[in-house]
């Protein structure tokens, strides 16, 4: 029986090993193998964490925008 790796070996991994470990799995569960669906799923969810992770790392801070003030007074 193919057992789900933990969060912390997968963690472990390199992101060359992970994207290659989430393929192979995944072509497995393609293949027919249903425990390996699990497997390759929990590569995947990884792999796109740690991309998100890097995307927002590029991105710059938003600096503080002054709301406008309104064109109108209530009263």
């Amino acid at each position: 029986m193919t057992t789900l790796p933990t969060p912390s070996q997968i963690a472990s991994l390199d992101d060359e090993r992970l994207e290659q470990l989430a393929a192979d799995w995944r072509a497995q569960a393609l293949r027919g193998d249903r425990r390996a669906f699990g497997v390759a799923h929990a590569f995947e969810v990884e792999r796109r964490r740690r991309l998100r992770e890097s995307e927002l790392q590029q991105l710059e801070p938003l600096e503080p925008v002054a709301r406008p003030k309104p064109w109108w007074k209530f009263w």
